[in-house]
């Protein structure tokens, strides 16, 4: 790896996804300034409340300096609340609510339910061989709309979109860092490399 990838740190399960990388051999630096930024090969956007991480991201001066970086080409994964922050479009967002933006989708918050309705399932997922991916949803995304130019990755047996990927870009509604599933990881892996 050219340089270290970034884990946005300001909310949600970002030390999950550092051991994650730890456990494939990829070096990584929490993400909380503009220097830790500046410092990074690629961004994983953790799970967390996107509402939260949309407001610290602007009282630190990193939301404009992300969205700008993502539209450079910064490569950038995100996970359930990560996914919202990179949707283009967030369709039950609270007033005001934004993300990053890049990724040409529409998504639903908390599309599942509550806490309580979180639940596992194994996925096919394109890009990762083997046996199936098996996913933690909790309070998820879906994502209810995808662009000409968006490539769906994975989704349930119902039909309902849960990964896609846009250039730099990769979304899922589903965490695989607390199911000890390493291969999105290293597909995200790849894209920074490549």
């Amino acid at each position: 790896m050219p340089a270290p990838i970034g884990v946005l740190a300001l909310q949600g399960d970002f030390r999950e996804h550092r051991q994650t990388l730890a456990a494939i051999d990829v070096a990584s630096v929490e993400v909380r300034t503009l220097a830790d930024l500046a410092k990074c090969s690629g961004l994983i956007i953790p799970g967390g409340e996107s509402t939260v991480m949309q407001k610290l991201a602007v009282a630190y001066d990193l939301f404009q300096p992300i969205k700008d970086a993502l539209k450079s080409g910064l490569p950038a994964f995100g996970t359930c609340a990560g996914l919202i922050m990179l949707a283009d479009e967030i369709v039950d967002g609270i007033p005001g609510q934004t993300g990053f933006g890049g990724l040409d989708v529409s998504v639903r918050r908390n599309a599942f339910g509550n806490q309580l309705d979180s639940f596992e399932v194994d996925l096919d997922f394109h890009g990762v061989s083997g046996p199936a991916v098996h996913a933690a949803f909790i309070r998820a995304p879906i994502v209810e709309r995808v662009g000409e130019n968006v490539e769906v990755l994975s989704s349930l047996a119902d039909g309902r979109i849960v990964g896609v990927r846009q250039g730099n870009l990769m979304g899922i509604s589903f965490h695989p860092e607390v199911t000890g599933e390493t291969r999105i990881h290293e597909l995200f892996v790849s894209m920074v490399r490549a």
